[in-house]
């Protein structure tokens, strides 16, 4: 059950204490692929995965802005800071919970959200009122070459929204990527934004995308997160 498709009383029927919560950013992926990329892949992993899933999950609408500010100096790329950040989704779950839905999974669509729900993951699981993980749909995959609107997320976005990709753009946004993310010494990242790295903002080459590459990550993604929420369900608080 999608809450932004649903009645009060349609919520209030719901037998589950399952519930998703989908996570993105709104920020820049090189010019070929939307500035939603992130919220994007995260629901449409956490609407396939709750299909995947036998028995019933709630659904939460997504949060669209995350932790972005290394990607500031590309136009239209919008971000909070941490501690906006963890107080929205804190706050978020702990609503979630008040109806009953006190199981929750925070489906991640941003690496720059990780570190940040890993920790407000944890406040509201030892302190109340719910039991939250956080799963990130690119690290529960077999993606070496993710990057940053390079193949992987191009991919899943040409098996889910494929119009919004920009095909006539994978030339420019490989010319003028980069082959790797940071700038690196002796284990030290160097770069704090992206700009220092990669022209326009592209990380891997979007080129060796293809729908049926986004079909497997898409299937991966929620097959793993459908096994997720059996094992959330089961386990003791």
């Amino acid at each position: 059950m999608h809450l932004t498709e649903s009645t009060w009383t349609d919520a209030e029927d719901a037998e589950t204490d399952l519930a998703l919560l989908p996570v993105g950013s709104t920020e820049q992926h090189g010019p070929h692929a939307p500035l939603g990329t992130d919220i994007l892949t995260a629901e449409a992993v956490a609407e396939s995965g709750a299909e995947a899933y036998d028995g019933e999950v709630v659904v939460a609408p997504a949060i669209p802005v995350g932790v972005a500010e290394e990607h500031r100096h590309f136009n239209g790329t919008l971000w909070v800071s941490e501690d906006t950040f963890r107080d929205y989704v804190r706050e978020t779950i702990a609503s979630l919970a008040s109806h009953g839905w006190n199981r929750v999974i925070v489906v991640n669509g941003h690496g720059g959200n990780v570190s940040a729900l890993r920790e407000v993951c944890g406040q509201v699981s030892r302190r109340g009122p719910a039991y939250a993980v956080a799963f990130t749909w690119f690290d529960a995959v077999d993606a070496p070459d993710m990057g940053h609107g390079g193949p992987v997320e191009t991919s899943l976005l040409q098996a889910t929204d494929g119009e919004l990709v920009h095909a006539n753009r994978l030339d420019d946004a490989t010319a003028n990527g980069a082959d790797g993310w940071g700038e690196f010494e002796h284990g030290v990242n160097l770069a704090y934004d992206v700009v220092e790295f990669s022209e326009n903002g592209t990380v891997g080459d979007p080129r060796d995308a293809s729908t049926e590459r986004g079909e497997e990550l898409l299937d991966a993604a929620s097959n793993g997160l459908a096994d997720l929420l059996a094992t959330v369900r089961e386990r003791e608080r």
